[in-house]
């Protein structure tokens, strides 16, 4: 049996929080949203997300799809989501823009799926090592794989926050999943970049190793992020198999 911990922080600048989360240990499924647009629309993007996947996983519990059908059923499950959210944002001037990112876990048997929109990550923690599972979807992160830029220079980049894909951004969406064979003592981490803008890898890494349980670990990062600067919202997830 897993054990979890999710949390989420405003951070020390924002005055509100913009991020949203979904844990439902039942059925081993984890979520993490950022939100982004004017006139708090971040916060109504990401909170519908969260809100309109968990009524699709009640309405078709996963459990019930097949191993090789569940990247369909993800799929299927997010265009839902994205549509609603995209009409909503073209009906309702105050949230013309809005969007958010989306990454997401759902644990079965010794496999691990990840889906992801966006640039919130995962990352899988195993016998003292760190390893980011999920790519982000930027602008920065296209230029870096096309050689124009550098690590260094994307850390500076002004467009460094700008997303390519994202809920609600365009008519239709297409999330990157990934599936893992997990052992005993893997954590999985999913986290919004209030997280990693302010603690890199290797702290997170070194935090994990110092905590015993999900809910210290999840609140020693957060607290981290903020005694590093906490310029953004920070949600993390953590689920330990």
């Amino acid at each position: 049996m897993q054990q979890s911990a999710c949390a989420t922080d405003k951070g020390k600048l924002r005055t509100v929080n913009e991020d949203s989360m979904l844990c439902m240990d039942d059925i081993g499924f984890y979520m993490v949203a950022d939100g982004v647009g004017g006139h708090n629309s971040g916060e109504i993007a990401s909170r519908l997300a969260v809100e309109l996947t968990k009524a699709y996983l009640t309405a078709s519990p996963p459990d019930s799809v097949e191993e090789s059908e569940l990247p369909d059923f993800f799929k299927q499950c997010l265009h839902e989501v994205n549509k609603e959210i995209y009409q909503r944002a073209a009906s309702v001037t105050e949230n013309a823009g809005m969007a958010t990112t989306a990454v997401m876990l759902l644990l079965r048997q010794e496999k691990a799926y990840i889906v992801n929109i966006g640039d919130s990550r995962a990352y899988l923690i195993r016998q003292g090592r760190i390893r980011r599972i999920t790519e982000d979807h930027t602008y920065v992160n296209e230029l870096l794989k096309q050689g124009r830029i550098s690590k260094a220079e994307a850390l500076v980049h002004p467009k460094r926050n700008m997303i390519t894909r994202a809920l609600g951004s365009e008519e239709t969406t297409i999330p990157d999943i990934y599936q893992l064979d997990l052992i005993r003592g893997d954590r999985i981490m999913l986290c919004t970049d209030g997280l990693y803008n302010e603690v890199d890898d290797e702290n997170i890494c070194a935090l994990a190793e110092s905590k015993s349980h999900p809910e210290e670990l999840v609140l020693a990062l957060i607290r981290r992020a903020c005694d590093n600067g906490g310029k953004d919202n920070i949600t993390v997830c953590c689920v330990e198999i």
